[in-house]
């Protein structure tokens, strides 16, 4: 085989290092972002974040126009997953605003500094058990879920509790589980949601109206109360309209997850990173000063190196260079922002003047093709970054939707459609919700083309039940 050499030209992309920190930056949340700085500060001597007191005054070399780390809450840990098939959604009044995403007045938050088996055996500790008693219930406690109910079966606990506790009866466990389950709050230890529910119900004064059928229907009726099965549920419990009704809002006044109040999810902060206000007939968005950090060169590190450039400190030079380019960088990434989110407002003022309602289509294309940006640039900006608007708090991702055809050739964007269902379902009548197909023919009728599986696909992604599930007993 014959060797040769051969010259051959090409093109590929090179990322420099400085480009390479400018896309990390960007792609960062505020909270993110202030992590990064900190472990730069620690690590670069020539950089250092410019305290309050001279703000006013004296700003060092490369000093970005920005201030404070200040972080606001905006939102706490999600919900949990539902314990067993009967929907969340039975426990929220659908007379109201179906679907909403707000808690209803029963459920409570966090409480703070206790977790559920902090809270669980404090009690335990003085409670009158034996040692060993208290030995099985606290294996118990330690078996439970965030929403208060046993993770596996009793079985399953008692064959793993056999191996370490000596002569050990089932019978034993189940006493523990007893003793678990008179412990507040009322429900924990269930083995599910019938359970759960039936405890709460046992815990109430014997003349509360509706206690008894009520805990008929919990202990083996649940699956039909959930089914909206009305005929067979005033069949099996012997019981009319009236009374039927009475047991179901006796039942939904109950806590199905009793251990959710305590504080064992962390909490989740947001940082607005842009303010959207209206300035002379004009939707405004400017930066949030106190989620921008405000960094400089150290001038005294700075001085030092150009007195000492010619006998060497290239490791002084790199940091000095480096502290330059953070400080740019971070100047750029909220300048960016700042460019984008006013695109944004400029495309979608009908929704901050009248809601979800006015959303118009919006993709990410069109604000690339604005401030003239990569799409991939526009997806990083806007992927967890907050605008704090007179309508409440959004991610920017929220203002881009698809859409959906009109009759009249136009386009409405999915977010309007939503809008439009949600109002929709909360206009209905309790004895006669809308199905999909109905849906589907209101919005027709407004002028919007829309398929019955779509409006299903919206509906769902709402946490809206279907029409059977919202009917009225």
């Amino acid at each position: 085989m014959k060797h040769s050499l051969q010259l051959k030209l090409g093109q590929h992309l090179t990322l420099t290092p400085q480009l390479q920190q400018s896309i990390r930056l960007l792609q960062l949340s505020t909270l993110e972002l202030n992590q990064e700085l900190e472990q730069m500060l620690q690590d670069n001597p020539l950089l250092e974040r410019e305290d309050e007191d001279t703000a006013a005054g004296e700003t060092g070399e490369g000093a970005a126009p920005i201030s404070g780390n200040e972080v606001s809450e905006a939102a706490t840990s999600g919900s949990e997953d539902a314990v067993t098939d009967l929907d969340d959604a039975d426990w929220n009044d659908y007379a109201g605003t179906p679907g909403d995403d707000e808690e209803s007045d029963r459920a409570q938050g966090p409480i703070s500094g206790s977790t559920l088996r902090e809270h669980l055996l404090n009690q335990l500790i003085v409670s009158p058990l034996t040692l060993r008693d208290r030995m099985l219930v606290a294996a118990l406690i330690d078996d439970l879920d965030e929403s208060g109910f046993l993770s596996q079966p009793l079985p399953d606990i008692t064959a793993a509790l056999a191996e370490e506790i000596d002569d050990l009866e089932p019978e034993e466990v189940e006493t523990a589980l007893k003793h678990l389950q008179n412990m507040d709050p009322t429900g924990v230890g269930a083995r599910n949601l019938a359970e759960c529910l039936t405890l709460q119900l046992r815990a109430l004064p014997p003349e509360t109206p509706a206690r008894d059928a009520a805990m008929q229907l919990t202990t083996h009726y649940l699956e039909l109360l959930a089914a909206r099965d009305v005929g067979k549920l005033k069949k099996m419990l012997g019981i009319d309209d009236f009374l039927l009704r009475t047991v179901r809002t006796l039942i939904l006044s109950l806590n199905p997850r009793p251990g959710a109040a305590f504080g064992a999810d962390e909490v989740h902060y947001v940082v607005p990173d842009v303010y959207v206000r209206k300035v002379k007939g004009m939707w405004i968005a400017s930066l949030n000063a106190d989620a921008m950090p405000k960094l400089r060169v150290n001038r005294v590190y700075a001085d030092i190196l150009a007195r000492h450039r010619e006998s060497g400190g290239n490791q002084l030079t790199t940091q000095l260079q480096e502290a330059r380019w953070l400080i740019k960088n971070v100047q750029q990434r909220f300048d960016t922002i700042l460019r984008v989110s006013q695109a944004i407002v400029d495309r979608q003022k009908h929704f901050f003047e009248h809601g979800e309602v006015a959303m118009r289509p919006l993709v990410l294309r069109e604000i690339a093709d604005a401030v003239d940006l990569h799409e991939s640039t526009i997806s990083r900006v806007t992927t967890q970054k907050y605008m704090m608007t007179p309508r409440g708090l959004f991610e920017l991702k929220y203002f881009f939707g698809s859409h959906v055809a009109t009759e009249s050739g136009g386009a409405c964007s999915s977010t309007a459609i939503r809008a439009l269902i949600k109002q929709l379902v909360a206009a209905e009548s309790v004895c006669k919700p809308l199905s999909d197909g109905q849906l589907a023919e209101v919005l027709g009728q407004q002028g919007i083309v829309v398929a019955r599986r779509t409006v299903a696909k919206y509906r769902e992604s709402m946490q809206i039940p279907p029409a059977n599930m919202r009917r009225a007993l």
